[in-house]
């Protein structure tokens, strides 16, 4: 066995696949980081700056060089202006995601995107009572409307509030209005944070990282958490299901169609069009036993969720996905998709098609899809892929055999819905010491670090001790394909939350809450349980964590988990080195403003104990040693 398979992830599935691309001089993410070494360390440090075309501009961080930019700039301000554009990347990622889901919503409700409908009425009115919206003696397309209309305002407000905004604690409400980090509007946050690191604008590090903070709370407040209600109505709110995970999840007899990306507008009619009768007669002539749709990434996520549509990998995988040789499509929209698929899908008989007006790849076979013919198009995209199946050629296929159970769609109302309603029994455990606290893991995967080795370990450790955990995106996935999301993995936990799984019907220690717009509900539970028990998101025994993030929406989440009062552990080193005034904002100054901090630890295992250490500090502080 090649060595290097087993150094670059811990997936059994994926170092098969891993061999098979070195066998056939095949380069995907790994060999391509392994190029980049060393990477530049002025990069790494945060210490550069392109921010005018008087520069490029670097400070030497050893004091031997420039101490300054060109235009006086110091690393304090570079740094900051730096993380500050990673947050506004980040929150304009999610909030874009938002954006379009709320004018499908709309569209929906003027007749123009007849393909789409509503699925969760309740969730509908529960938003309109929320936005104050009257809903008697009213059709629910007039409310629908109505709160569509309500929702799109959120995105071009001046004033504020964000109304999600309102969900938080009284007392944290009161401190972000304290403190003056209160979002109040989407793209106005986003937009200052561009006029605010144009040459000549702010300057002062600490005022920069304000601005970021508040930024990153009209996402996770507001663009994520609308992504995610919206999402709910138009296709459900998730609920427990079972499904599997992992490369094996493709069939060697069937048509194979991967959808890959994060927006589920699309990924939802492909599923449909799957099962259209005359598609699956075509894929019976072309000798195919059927049509296997299988998820990637978050838009595996959102399927997996909602359906039970079987996810093939995360971040990671999606190169060794096509690597099998058994996939006809890769369907991709938007975000995480790596430029590289072009050029490796040539190499296969797979085809590579772009969805979205908005991102294009180097060749890819273009799909456009729009809402007003969605169906319709969607079919096309599997008639395609169908028509692609006598392409294949079976001595390339190679499929491994991995494939895991797992139990998914615990959105926050799941969660509540299996307590009875109510959060008490789960204060309950908590106070009783039977859960020690919650411990929220989320993020990407990051080929720095082995893979899914820092998302399956940290996990391990914290259900090991009694910690419930809530996961979403790429470390949801690598927890499925390590067993952590089957009602059977209770047997790892501590015995305390080892008794309350089971006490709860059989669920898992670790509860898969959707994609990283998701990242949200976490954020509704977490309010709904501070509410409860009458205390600031800042005073609960809980921790997050991002134990292999590499993307800018992975900044902006973790600065709005820490602006919401969650203590944020991460496994790879954010570009802010070079400024020791924002790494001590960031890892300790923070502590004063918001009541929580970052914490940076690539070793899992001890991740996890800065976690472990920050809940029984939570507990003490609230009496419940």
């Amino acid at each position: 066995m090649n060595p290097n398979s087993l150094d670059r992830s811990i997936d059994r599935a994926s170092q098969t696949m891993l061999r098979e691309a070195r066998s056939a001089g095949i380069e995907t993410v790994w060999d391509r980081y392994e190029k980049q070494l060393p990477q530049c360390s002025f990069g790494q440090l945060g210490i550069c700056c392109r921010n005018c075309n008087m520069g490029p501009c670097r400070i030497d961080p050893f004091g031997e060089g420039a101490e300054k930019g060109v235009c006086g700039a110091t690393a304090d301000i570079i740094v900051a202006r730096n993380l500050l554009r990673m947050i506004a990347a980040g929150a304009a990622a999610h909030s874009d995601h938002a954006r379009d889901a709320v004018l499908t919503f709309k569209r929906m409700c003027e007749g123009a995107a007849g393909s789409y409908n509503i699925k969760d009425e309740a969730k509908l009115y529960s938003l309109a009572t929320e936005y104050g919206i009257p809903t008697d003696n009213r059709t629910r397309e007039e409310v629908a409307s109505e709160l569509a209309d309500s929702l799109i305002a959120e995105f071009g407000k001046q004033a504020g509030p964000i109304c999600f905004t309102r969900r938080a604690p009284e007392a944290r409400i009161k401190l972000w209005q304290k403190i003056g980090i209160d979002p109040r509007g989407i793209d106005r946050e986003i937009v200052e944070c561009m006029h605010r690191t144009h040459i000549g604008v702010d300057n002062d590090a600490t005022h920069i990282l304000l601005h970021g903070l508040r930024t990153s709370l009209s996402d996770g407040w507001g663009g994520s958490m609308i992504a995610t209600e919206v999402q709910d109505v138009l296709f459900g709110t998730p609920k427990p299901v079972t499904s599997s995970v992992n490369l094996g999840v493709l069939s060697e007899g069937k048509v194979n169609i991967l959808i890959h990306g994060h927006e589920p507008i699309l990924s939802e009619m492909i599923v449909e069009a799957a099962e259209a009768p005359e598609i699956l007669k075509l894929a019976e002539k072309m000798g195919a036993k059927g049509i296997n749709i299988a998820g990637m990434c978050c838009t595996g996520n959102e399927t997996l969720m909602r359906h039970g549509v079987p996810t093939a990998g995360n971040f990671l995988q999606q190169e060794l996905a096509i690597i099998t040789g058994a996939v006809e499509a890769m369907v991709v929209d938007v975000q995480c998709i790596m430029p590289a698929l072009g050029q490796l899908t040539s190499c296969y008989h797979t085809k590579f098609i772009s969805t979205s007006p908005k991102a294009e790849f180097p060749g890819a076979l273009r799909m456009e899809f729009h809402e007003e013919e969605a169906f319709e198009t969607a079919k096309k995209i599997v008639r395609a892929a169908v028509e692609n199946f006598p392409n294949r050629n079976s001595s390339k296929v190679i499929i491994p055999a991995e494939k895991q159970a797992c139990m998914v769609g615990f959105s926050a109302e799941a969660i509540l819905s299996a307590l009875g309603g109510t959060p008490e029994p789960l204060l309950d455990a908590i106070k009783s010491g039977a859960v020690k606290g919650i411990g929220a893991v989320v993020g990407c995967n990051n080929v720095k670090i082995k893979h899914n080795y820092g998302h399956v370990n940290l996990v391990k450790e914290l259900i090991k001790n009694d910690v419930l955990v809530v996961t979403t995106g790429c470390n949801a996935i690598a927890c499925a394909e390590a067993g952590l999301l089957s009602p059977e993995a209770a047997e790892l936990a501590g015995p305390g939350l080892k008794a309350v799984c089971k006490a709860l019907g059989g669920i898992p220690p670790v509860l898969h809450m959707g994609s990283c717009v998701d990242i949200s509900r976490i954020l509704v539970l977490t309010a709904v349980v501070a509410k409860a028990l009458g205390v600031d998101i800042s005073d609960l025994p809980a921790a997050g964590a991002a134990p292999e993030w590499m993307s800018e929406k992975a900044v902006s989440i973790g600065a709005y988990v820490v602006s919401s009062g969650v203590h944020t552990v991460l496994g790879t080193v954010p570009p802010v080195l070079g400024s020791e005034t924002v790494t001590g904002l960031l890892t300790s100054g923070l502590n004063g403003v918001v009541g929580a901090s970052f914490a940076v630890e690539p070793d899992p295992f001890k991740a996890a104990e800065l976690m472990l250490s920050h809940i029984e500090a939570k507990r003490k502080a609230l009496g419940l040693e």
